[in-house]
């Protein structure tokens, strides 16, 4: 599907006619970009959102760039396990194949506020939405040859601590919004790296990986600031930053796409942008001691399974060959590559 490229870009993905992704949290920032590129190359995309409205202005804004875009919508709120239950029934209603999901969309440093399920709002939706998501679209990825699945973190998440047991629903203590950004990231790279311990252990061909945006200009750190004046300050601090020193959305988006796209990519590997100010192609990341824990993966996974009531089953079904489906030039269609198609109307 994806060509292989020497010197790689987002703009050399390549034909991605017959892929379908789904990308979470697809409205603005490294989300949209990363769909955008996607689309780009010719691949089917979810935008999987929780803002309807913001959603829908994100796909007019692709289909302007790219004409024959072949997108779909999908609500999806992340901090809420009955919509991401809701969102996977219909992804696997509609959709045949999954080559690509990435798991992108998250809050940072945020006040101390609570998931509808009652677990802390950061980490309940950027890792444990996240885990929910993939492992009700599990089956969906096994069947498609040659599919992965990309979760983005964060260099944030070297400020991570992380104790598996304390991961449910809290009551009283102080909420730290930067340290709880940081222990979701680096949730998000324990997962990503067990995730493709456990894929490669039963043989299937999906494989894991991770990546990070450096440091972008995005609209997440201005969404989220703990009601503390230190909290202010150093959101204040990292918005300036961010205008002074950071690379563009589309720049931060690089090392996603790659992951996504690039051939040579191993499970278990981290992608960040290179360059001394992230600002140049995509290269191999290296990540904390911490997120190559086995042991607290395990326990992560085990609690992530009883927190969100999520098993993952990795028996592999018959697989959908790569590159099979094309993937029509009209956008906004119901029968787009990758989707089943329409059943037909009962007459009343």
């Amino acid at each position: 599907m994806w060509r292989s490229v020497e010197d790689w870009s987002p703009e050399s993905i390549g034909d991605g006619a017959g892929a379908t992704a789904l990308v979470t949290g697809a409205n603005s920032g490294i989300g949209f970009e990363t769909a955008l590129g996607l689309a780009t190359a010719g691949a089917h995309v979810v935008l999987a959102c929780r803002n309807g409205r913001s959603a829908a202005e994100a796909a007019d804004r692709i289909v302007a760039a790219v004409p024959t875009a072949s997108l779909r919508l999908v609500h999806l709120d992340l901090a809420s396990l009955g919509s991401v239950r809701e969102a996977a029934a219909e992804v696997g209603d509609t959709l045949e194949r999954l080559d690509l999901l990435v798991d992108n969309a998250g809050v940072m440093a945020t006040g101390d506020l609570r998931t509808e399920d009652g677990f802390e709002l950061q980490m309940g939706t950027n890792h444990l939405g996240h885990f929910a998501l993939t492992g009700l679209l599990l089956d969906l990825l096994l069947r498609t040859a040659g599919s992965r699945v990309v979760t983005v973190s964060s260099l944030l998440h070297r400020i991570g601590r992380l104790d598996p047991a304390r991961l449910g629903p809290r009551t009283g203590g102080r909420h730290h919004p930067w340290q709880t950004y940081g222990a979701s990231k680096l949730a998000n790279l324990l997962f990503a790296y067990e995730l493709d311990r456990r894929l490669a252990a039963s043989g299937a061909g999906t494989l894991s990986v991770a990546a990070h945006p450096g440091w972008a200009r995005t609209n997440l750190a201005r969404s989220g600031a703990g009601p503390g004046l230190a909290s202010r300050l150093r959101t204040r601090a990292l918005v300036a930053g961010g205008l002074l020193g950071a690379q563009s959305a589309a720049g931060g988006a690089a090392p996603v796409l790659y992951a996504a796209t690039a051939p040579g990519v191993q499970g278990g590997e981290y992608f960040g942008p290179g360059g001394l100010l992230g600002q140049a192609t995509p290269v191999r990341a290296r990540s904390s001691a911490r997120s190559h824990r086995a042991d607290t993966a395990a326990a992560l996974w085990t609690a992530s399974e009883e927190l969100t009531g999520v098993r993952y089953d990795f028996s592999v079904p018959g697989t959908v060959s790569p590159g099979t489906v094309s993937i029509p030039g009209q956008p906004g269609t119901q029968q787009e590559s990758g989707e089943k198609p329409a059943a037909p109307t009962r007459s009343q």
